[in-house]
């Protein structure tokens, strides 16, 4: 499965994306998961030289500056999902276009120590909390605008596979330019 999510399609995709994820995540810890992502991050960028950094995979893709700019951000939208449906009943959660954040908020132009600074304390936030919620916690629902209902149990799930396919995106990235893993 091609990992993409536009949003114009998002809707009709959104089953067989979330699906996906979830295969992809398997039987996983999405805790232990998400606790990989930076110690992952600070090896695989050990050495790289910003041009690389900022290389896009191909014309019209992200280069690892513009994912990991996206992993900030992604981190920053499911914990104010998962705190707005930790503190409200059935609260609406609404999607977005990543590509349009992207261009509007330009990752492009970001320092990797900013985009890094920033993952890293939203992740050590969000973790500290998704780490001790309780079941029923967990259970609590929002309703997506264009996935329906998910829990916040669900919602780092989905998180910690989002994780893993931008990783594996990376080592894409890493490799079309010529860097070894």
């Amino acid at each position: 499965m091609t990992f993409s999510n536009p949003a114009g399609n998002a809707p009709a995709a959104a089953a067989g994306y979330v699906r996906a994820l979830l295969d992809l995540l398997g039987p996983r810890s999405p805790i232990e998961v998400l606790g990989e992502l930076q110690p992952w991050l600070d090896h695989r960028l050990r050495g790289i030289a910003d041009a690389t950094l900022r290389r896009p995979e191909t014309p019209g893709k992200w280069s690892v500056i513009e994912v990991i700019q996206h992993l900030a951000d992604s981190d920053l939208v499911t914990g104010f999902r998962i705190r707005m449906v930790l503190s409200e009943d059935r609260p609406a959660l609404q999607g977005y276009d990543q590509d349009r954040w992207a261009c509007e908020f330009r990752y492009r132009e970001v320092s990797l120590s900013q985009a890094l600074d920033q993952l890293r304390g939203l992740r050590m936030a969000n973790l500290h909390l998704w780490k001790h919620l309780s079941p029923a916690q967990l259970e609590r629902v929002g309703l997506h605008s264009e996935r329906g209902p998910e829990s916040a149990g669900h919602l780092i799930q989905l998180q910690a596979a989002h994780d893993l396919v931008h990783r594996r995106q990376i080592d894409r990235i890493f490799a079309a330019a010529g860097v070894r893993a």
